[in-house]
């Protein structure tokens, strides 16, 4: 039975489940019924962040332009540009066993493509989620739902995987920006051109 988390908690791991290297972190949502005239697409991506909060490199942003870290520990599935069906909507897969020593946090976000010129923000985007599950087993090991706490949001933080000593654990975050991609970048110490 998957952890459900509530915004702020943190739940271990690894501790549990000793061993355990390689974990997939899905992120889905459903589009509310109203229409804003155009689809929406929503982009997941992780930030690997060194202990100061930010990226050390512009590899440690990985997103659909940027689908694998050089290190090989995060790798993204792909870009869905619809949000149609059940479940995940993209996934992450990330090698806990792989990650640069140097990395401590691996924040996983999702942002409203061009929600700007769409007018498009997380108000009108409803039942998202983040969960992890372990990708030997297919097990779902613990999952947070968003809630509706979102208006004129267009990113947000789902979650974070961090190091604590020898385990990693989950933090459930959910907490929104206005300013899309850019403003999440900008966070996270990712260099706009």
């Amino acid at each position: 039975m998957p952890v459900s988390l509530k915004k702020g908690q943190k739940v271990s791991l690894t501790k549990d489940n000793p061993g355990l290297t390689k974990v997939v972190v899905g992120l889905g949502w459903d589009v509310n019924a109203f229409d804003t005239g155009g689809d929406f697409d929503l982009d997941a991506a992780a930030f690997l962040l060194a202990d100061t909060g930010k990226i050390t490199k512009s590899e440690d942003f990985v997103f659909y332009g940027n689908l694998t870290h050089p290190s090989g520990s995060v790798k993204h599935l792909g870009d869905n540009r619809t949000g149609a069906g059940e479940g995940d909507d993209e996934q992450i897969k990330v090698d806990l066993s792989a990650v640069p020593a140097d990395i401590t946090k691996i924040a996983f976000t999702a942002t409203i493509y061009e929600a700007e010129q769409r007018n498009q923000n997380f108000g009108q985007v409803s039942n998202a989620f983040i969960r992890i599950y372990n990708e030997e087993t297919g097990e779902e090991m613990l999952r947070y739902d968003l809630g509706e706490d979102f208006s004129i949001e267009t990113a947000a933080v789902f979650g974070e995987l961090y190091k604590n000593g020898s385990e990693w654990k989950f933090n459930a975050i959910g907490s929104g920006y206005q300013g899309g991609l850019a403003a999440l970048c900008t966070n996270f110490g990712v260099e706009l051109e």
